[in-house]
């Protein structure tokens, strides 16, 4: 049986994996399998995000993200996003624990300077350290506090991210927490977005081991019948790595996902063949920047022209 196909009808959404699966800790649930030594892909030169930013402007797009592994461990990451400023809105995913005063100075000097906005999206997965550093490692609690802290106290406003790993009735509880430690940090009017653990590299394997394997449903033409398919990655986004582009970051691990060397000629369909196009099926693009917020006034990012 065949898959249904979805082609690039906009691209929305440009992901840059500059720094490729290399990062400096390694969380139980990461969709990549990022993490020390990791280098099943590599870095990006800056030219390479150069050339593939002046493609993406004449496509139309309207974000920029840049991940990884942990993008502040390449050596020109600040030039990158310099560079995308002039282009698009832009956001850089990070685990917060390379953010030192040095690099917040120059994160804020750049987003003064931009033609956009610039979206610093921290990682946790707990209010405490004993919650957090269980699946991120030692240290890194206190460590992406500490750069909470720094970006508010440069205007940046960081939003906290945080994969859902409590039950229902640890919601609200769970909530007030990161709410109180975000404060506590220096955070006076905290952003959070919460995001589901995603079936994938180390998380696919981690929920297997909780729970067994079973039966993992793919999707199928009836059940795009009336659905609104921007929601889904693949419509709106790709993603340019080290090896290529591949036509989502969800799907950087899947060899048939590369759809060619560069965003020329990348827009072709693609048959949503595997488990994870389920998960985007149900929670939509995830990986941008709707956010939740705990508490007091709606913080709005600057759209400037």
């Amino acid at each position: 049986m065949t898959q249904p196909k979805v082609e690039l009808k906009h691209l929305d959404n440009l992901w840059f994996q500059v720094t490729g699966t290399l990062c400096n800790i390694a969380c139980a649930h990461c969709f990549n399998s990022s993490g020390p030594n990791v280098r099943t892909f590599g870095f990006l030169p800056l030219e390479r995000v150069q050339s593939e930013l002046e493609t993406a402007v004449r496509l139309g797009v309207k974000e920029v993200f840049f991940t990884g592994g942990e993008p502040f461990l390449h050596s020109q990451l600040l030039e990158m996003l310099s560079l995308s400023l002039g282009c698009a809105p832009t956001t850089v995913l990070t685990n917060g624990t390379l953010i030192t005063d040095r690099v917040a100075d120059r994160l804020a000097e750049i987003e003064r300077g931009g033609r956009y906005s610039l979206e610093v999206r921290v990682s946790l997965d707990g209010y405490t350290e004993e919650m957090n550093d269980a699946i991120r490692g030692p240290g890194a609690f206190r460590q992406a506090m500490a750069a909470v802290g720094r970006l508010h106290q440069r205007g940046l406003l960081p939003l906290v991210t945080a994969v859902r790993t409590w039950t229902d009735e640890e919601e609200l509880a769970t909530l007030a927490g990161f709410a109180r430690a975000l404060r506590e940090a220096g955070y006076s009017r905290p952003r959070l977005k919460i995001l589901p653990a995603l079936p994938l590299g180390r998380e696919l394997a981690r929920s297997r081991a909780r729970s067994g394997p079973g039966g993992e449903a793919l999707l199928t033409d009836e059940m795009l019948v009336g659905f609104d398919q921007d929601l889904l990655m693949c419509s709106n986004s790709r993603m340019v790595t080290d090896h290529g582009v591949w036509v989502c970051p969800l799907l950087v691990e899947m060899p048939d996902a590369r759809l060619g060397e560069s965003l020329d000629g990348a827009a072709t369909q693609y048959e949503l063949r595997h488990h994870a196009c389920m998960t985007c099926y149900h929670y939509g693009t995830i990986c941008g920047n709707v956010s939740a917020r705990i508490e007091g006034p709606a913080t709005t990012a600057k759209r400037s022209i």
